[in-house]
């Protein structure tokens, strides 16, 4: 084997952690850690360190957090590190081609789809609402376009029928790390063969928003069945019932003909409520009404009256 790599990575959220703690593990040394700065989330916008930083702080790495990592003064922070590698998992941004350049093995992505499908910000997500049922991690040596770069490894990961985007999310996040590793003790013995993407079979994966969550009943269960999904935890899928708003989670498709309006609730139960669709019945087993925390259906019926005929909109 190979002298170890010195390694600069650069991630931020949760899903790169797992990638972060395989390295600590692993033979190689990290030299530095690149973060997003510090955000504020959540109602109060209260500022806290991403999860990248915490762990490094907990190793004792150094933590760079630029605002921008084009300036001149990023790029020679991380030239003095002399990396020979960059491991890049869910950094935030697009890395430019002077900062790629400064390693001598170039720069690594772990990307939470099989590329070329699902490129972009969001590819756990869309693999869900799309109804997929099968996506993996993507090892891919990263180049100037977005997910664009030739594949190194690639490892699969069936979708459950129930699975949420953050039960995958977590599956994938752990899959990654442990796929850096495989790759990397490929790297150290040269038998990593770059394979160009095919770019026609490309697919897009754009970052979702709030909006996409208001449900439209016109669509089918399976649909709806798989948007909900997709949507949870975040943004989540929600509707109105008159001018209260809920978020709804755990979808369950009920093949029994909607002979209803479509989102027409026909039945508020221990069950779940029963809403029409465009086709048949969808079952919604976990409901947050706005400014309170989710919570099974059972639990909020107990406390309101639904008409019947009452509609979600």
């Amino acid at each position: 084997m190979s002298a170890p790599l010195t390694i600069v990575f650069m991630g931020t959220p949760d899903f790169a952690v797992p990638s972060l703690q395989a390295l600590l593990a692993g033979p190689d040394r990290v030299a530095a850690v690149v973060c997003q700065p510090d955000r504020g989330s959540g109602r109060g916008k209260k500022v806290s360190p991403p999860p990248v930083k915490v762990v490094a702080e907990q190793a004792g790495l150094p933590v760079l957090q630029p605002e921008s990592v084009r300036t001149p003064a990023f790029l020679e922070a991380i030239r003095a590190l002399a990396p020979d590698l960059l491991v890049v998992v869910a950094y935030g941004r697009i890395l430019p081609g002077s900062l790629l350049r400064l390693a001598p093995l170039g720069a690594i992505n772990v990307h939470g789809s099989l590329l070329p499908r699902y490129r972009g910000a969001a590819p756990i997500q869309w693999a869900i609402i799309n109804g997929e049922r099968e996506t993996g991690i993507t090892i891919m040596q990263l180049d100037s376009g977005m997910d664009t770069g030739p594949v190194l490894l690639s490892v699969p990961e069936p979708i459950g029928p129930e699975d949420t985007a953050g039960d995958l999310f977590t599956r994938l996040a752990a899959l990654g790390g442990r796929t850096l590793t495989a790759a990397l003790d490929r790297l150290r013995r040269g038998e990593l063969e770059p394979v160009p993407q095919d770019h026609s079979r490309a697919t897009l994966a754009p970052m979702l928003t709030k909006e996409q969550g208001h449900l439209d009943w016109n669509r089918p269960a399976a649909e709806l069945h798989c948007l909900i999904r997709g949507l949870d935890p975040w943004p989540s899928a929600y509707a109105f019932l008159d001018n209260l708003r809920l978020r709804l989670f755990r979808p369950e498709v009920v093949v029994t003909p909607a002979d209803l309006p479509p989102g027409t609730i026909s039945r508020a139960d221990k069950e779940g409520l029963l809403v029409a669709t465009a086709d048949h019945c969808l079952r919604i087993r976990e409901v947050q009404p706005e400014g309170r925390k989710r919570m099974p259906v059972a639990a909020w019926v107990h406390g309101v009256s639904i008409p019947a005929g009452a509609r979600l909109s």
